[in-house]
């Protein structure tokens, strides 16, 4: 097994069920990847662990999952220089918008991007194009993935036939 080029990281086992939204295009493009459980309240010293070791060990890109107050892609992205990619989980009082908003707006020097709640298969994507920055292959791997999803779409038409649906040549 190749070291993983991606670390996906969440604050509990809660989370899973989210992670798992995500990684099927992980393995669908053949990048390694490592999941890990470490709390950014409970097991702080684990986070800052993980993090500050990531790229030694071959990590190219960070994805932390979290609900609730969502300290953790910030704890993670305070812990080193890797890009970092949050996911809000969705639930509490709030339904997320707590966790969104607390990677949203971290403090300046402290980057962390934000994708939308739950939306583990787009930090997924994310780190996958991070990685293909320096990865032809991957670049090439994303170019199919991405016509096969754009494929998917003009396939749907095909789906209006109760509607009048716009001619092939509209597009």
């Amino acid at each position: 097994m190749a070291s993983p080029k991606i670390g996906i990281i969440m604050g509990s086992a809660s989370d899973i069920p989210v992670v798992e939204k995500g990684t099927p295009v992980l393995d669908e493009l053949g990048i390694e990847y490592e999941v890990a459980i470490a709390s950014a309240h409970r097991t702080p010293e684990d986070v800052e662990g993980y993090a500050k070791k990531a790229r030694a060990r071959g990590i190219q890109a960070l994805i932390a999952v979290a609900g609730l107050s969502a300290a953790l892609p910030g704890v993670v992205a305070a812990a080193t220089t890797l890009p970092v990619i949050g996911v809000p989980v969705k639930g509490g009082a709030i339904d997320g918008m707590d966790a969104l908003l607390s990677i949203a707006q971290m403090p300046p020097g402290v980057p962390a991007a934000s994708v939308g709640l739950n939306g583990a298969k787009n930090a997924c994507l994310m780190a996958a194009r991070i990685v293909a920055a320096a990865d032809c292959e991957l670049t090439k791997k994303l170019e199919a993935y991405a016509a096969k999803e754009s494929q998917k779409v003009r396939d749907s038409r095909k789906k209006l036939e109760n509607l009048p649906a716009a001619p092939d040549e509209a597009y």
